[in-house]
């Protein structure tokens, strides 16, 4: 089962399988904001939708810590694409910026 933690440390969410780190999604907190910069799952892990948990439970995590997203990572821009639950996280002011849609 794939456990999602948040490392706050490393500033970064990490993805676990079997007690192995699969996969990770860095950020940097500023402000009010969230930016995702990177977000990477090992090859050995890919094809499992372990991305797709990791960034929904980071998407998550954010929203109960009451912060906005800036989305640079081109996963998380795409996960929010296809799950506009999220879109309310990025300020609509910003969209155009991350090629997403003005409204909610």
């Amino acid at each position: 089962m794939a456990v999602v933690d948040v490392q706050r440390s490393d500033r970064r969410f990490e993805v676990l399988l079997d007690g192995e780190v699969a996969g990770f999604a860095e950020f940097e907190d500023d402000g009010g904001r969230r930016s995702f910069t990177h977000t990477v799952v090992d090859e050995r892990f890919q094809g499992r939708g372990l991305a797709g948990r990791l960034i929904g439970d980071a998407l998550d995590a954010t929203r109960q810590e009451g912060l906005a997203v800036e989305p640079h990572c081109s996963y998380v821009r795409t996960f929010v694409l296809e799950h506009p639950e999220h879109l309310d996280l990025v300020e609509s002011e910003s969209r155009f910026r991350f090629d997403l849609p003005a409204a909610d």
